[in-house]
C-alpha cells in the first residue's frame, strides 16, 4: 500500500509522516510535495526514501530534473504526467492556499482515498465536487477536526438520521471575549498563538478572526449536503468537543475526543483498510470543565458579515475566500493591520466582478482576476 502526502513539510504532512513510522510499516511512501521548505524536504527524503518528490518553488533544487539517492525530483509538468498515468492507495492533500487546485483534478482520479485537509479546494469548488461527482471517484475523509468528527458520526450507521441542526464549534482562538476594535496593535507573532491547537501561520490567525469556522461552515454544506439554515457555531474555549447534532426531540449528541490532529490522521490510516488497530482507553476526567457560548459581533464580526453573504452564488464563496487569503498575507508581511483583515474581506465580497466559476480552470482564472483587482485597491475603508 503507497501513500502521496502533498503538503508534507506542513504540520498535517509532518504527523502523516510520524505515524506512518510508528504504527504503519505496510504502508510505502510514494509521493512527498512541499511548497518552499526545501531544507525538511530532503530531510524527508533521506529519511522515508520515497520513489517521487516535488517542490513547488523548482528553484530550490537549482535544476527541475535532479535526484536525491534513488529519489526523482520532478517538475510540474512530471508531476501532472504522474497523476495522470498512476494510481496511489492513499493520498494527503493539505497544500494550503487556493493554489492545490491545480492539482486537484487529477489528485481525485489518481487516488482511492483522499484524506482531505485543504479548506479552500472544498470552500472554492465545492460546487465543482458535486456536478463533477468527485465524492464518487474517490473516498473522501475529510481531516479537519470538526468534520472528521461529523464524517464518523454519519458514518456509523447514521447516514440516513433527523437532525434539527449541526453546530460546529470554534475556541475563539487567543483573543476570546476581547473586542476586535481593541486588537489594532495585535502582532502577527500574538496572532498565530492558539490556545489550543498547534497549526500553520495561516489556519491559526483564521481561527483568531473566526474566518477558519466560516470556511469550515462552508465545507460541512458541501461535504455533508447540510443546507446553511441547519448549521452554526458555537464558541468552545476547551476544544475538546468538536461537532454537536441536535435531534428534533431536543436530545443532541456531543462529537468529543482530544484536541490533537493525529486522530482524524490515524482513522484516515486505519478506515482506508490498513488492518491495525490501537487500544486508546477514554479518560472522561480529562472533560470535566466544558464550556459554550454564542458567537459575539462586537468580537468576530465577521461571522455576521459571513452570514449575510448570498451564498448559494459560489463566486461570493471564492470572494470571502481569497479576500481573506489576501489580507493574511499583507497581515504577515506588516502591510496592514491584524483589524484591517475584516476591513479587506468586507471590501472584496463588495466587488461587482462576474465571471463563469463552472470549471476549476474557470476558479483559478477568477482567483487570479480577483488578485489583480486587489492591487489595485487603494482604500480598504
Amino acid at each position: 500500500m503507497n501513500i502521496n502526502i502533498y503538503g508534507s513539510t506542513g504540520v498535517i504532512g509532518r504527523k502523516t509522516l510520524e505515524l506512518i513510522d510508528k504504527n504503519f510499516p505496510n504502508i510505502k511512501i510514494n509521493l512527498l510535495c512541499a511548497k518552499s521548505n526545501f531544507k525538511l524536504l530532503k530531510k524527508q527524503i533521506h529519511k522515508y526514501n520515497p520513489k517521487y518528490a516535488f517542490l513547488y518553488d523548482i528553484d530550490k533544487f537549482k535544476i527541475s530534473k535532479f535526484k536525491i539517492g534513488k529519489t526523482k525530483i520532478l517538475n510540474f509538468s512530471e508531476l501532472i504526467s504522474y497523476l495522470s498515468s498512476s494510481k496511489s492507495n492513499l493520498s494527503i492533500l493539505a497544500i494550503s492556499g487556493y493554489k492545490s487546485l491545480y492539482f486537484l483534478d487529477k489528485i481525485i482520479k489518481n487516488t482511492d482515498n483522499l484524506g482531505l485537509a485543504n479548506k479552500e479546494s472544498i470552500v472554492s469548488a465545492g460546487h465543482i465536487f458535486k456536478s463533477k461527482k468527485y465524492f464518487k471517484l474517490t473516498n473522501i475523509f475529510p481531516l479537519d477536526s470538526e468534520h472528521f468528527s461529523l464524517f464518523d458520526f454519519f458514518n456509523k450507521s447514521n447516514k440516513h438520521i433527523l437532525y434539527s441542526k449541526i453546530i460546529l464549534t470554534a475556541s475563539g482562538g487567543p483573543f476570546l471575549n476581547k473586542k476586535y476594535t481593541s486588537l489594532k496593535n495585535i502582532t502577527f507573532t500574538e496572532a498565530i498563538k492558539h490556545p489550543k491547537w498547534k497549526m500553520g501561520y495561516k489556519n491559526s490567525i483564521d481561527s483568531a478572526t473566526l474566518v477558519n469556522k466560516c470556511l469550515e461552515l462552508i465545507e460541512a454544506h458541501y461535504l455533508f449536503d447540510v443546507p446553511y439554515s441547519n448549521l452554526d457555531i458555537l464558541i468552545h474555549p476547551e476544544a475538546q468537543v468538536h461537532s454537536i447534532v441536535e435531534y428534533p426531540n431536543y436530545v443532541s449528541h456531543f462529537n468529543l475526543f482530544k484536541n490533537d490532529m493525529k486522530i482524524p490522521i490515524f482513522n484516515f490510516l486505519v478506515n482506508s483498510k490498513t488492518n491495525y488497530r490501537e487500544n486508546n482507553n477514554f479518560n472522561i476526567h480529562s472533560y470535566n470543565n466544558l464550556n459554550f457560548e454564542k458567537v459575539s459581533d462586537k468580537i468576530f464580526p465577521i461571522y455576521k458579515l459571513f452570514n449575510n453573504l448570498d451564498k448559494k452564488n459560489p463566486q461570493n464563496i471564492i470572494k470571502f475566500n481569497i479576500g481573506n487569503e489576501y489580507a493574511v498575507n499583507l497581515f504577515k508581511n506588516k502591510i496592514i493591520a491584524y483589524t484591517d483583515i475584516y476591513k479587506i474581506i468586507k471590501k472584496v465580497t463588495s466587488l461587482n466582478l462576474y465571471s463563469s466559476v463552472n470549471t476549476i480552470k474557470d476558479i483559478l482564472n477568477y482567483h487570479e482576476e480577483l488578485e489583480n483587482k486587489l492591487k489595485e485597491l487603494k482604500n480598504i475603508n
